[in-house]
C-alpha cells in the first residue's frame, strides 16, 4: 500500500480571520493545530490523530465549494444540526440510509458545503 490515510484536507475561504472563527468556534474545533495567516493557512485536528482540516486564503476567482465535500464524523447527525442550526448554521435535513449511513450537509458563512455523517439505525 502506497498511502497510510488522509494528513489533511485543505477548503478555501475568502476571509481567513472569519473563517478561523467559524471553524473553531461555531464547529468546536478549538485552537488550531498550525496558525499561520501569513502563509494564508490554518489547520485544526478533527478529533482523530490523523484527516485535519485546514482553511487556507481563496485565490483570484474563487467560488464555494460543492463538488468535494469535506465529510466529518459525528456520533448523531441528527442531534449534531440541531446544535449547528441553534449557533446559526446553515443545515440541510439529515438523509438516513438505514443500515449504512446518516449524513447531512451544512455550508460554512462563505456557502462552501461540507457534510457529517454517523452510523445508521439498523435496515
Amino acid at each position: 500500500m502506497l498511502f497510510e490515510g488522509i494528513n489533511v484536507v485543505s477548503i478555501e475561504v475568502p476571509d481567513l480571520a472569519a473563517a478561523k472563527h467559524f471553524y473553531g468556534e461555531v464547529l468546536g474545533l478549538g485552537t488550531p493545530l498550525y496558525d499561520l495567516p501569513d502563509a494564508g493557512w490554518i489547520e485544526f485536528a478533527t478529533g482523530r490523530a490523523g484527516g485535519n482540516l485546514s482553511i487556507m486564503t481563496a485565490g483570484p476567482g474563487w467560488t464555494p465549494s460543492h463538488t468535494t465535500t469535506i465529510v466529518l464524523n459525528s456520533p448523531d447527525c441528527h442531534q449534531t444540526c440541531a446544535a449547528l442550526r441553534a449557533r446559526g448554521v446553515r443545515c440541510d435535513d439529515p438523509q438516513v440510509f438505514p443500515g449504512y449511513v446518516t449524513f447531512a450537509s451544512f455550508y460554512d458563512p462563505f456557502g462552501n458545503r461540507l457534510q457529517m455523517c454517523s452510523p445508521a439505525p439498523d435496515a
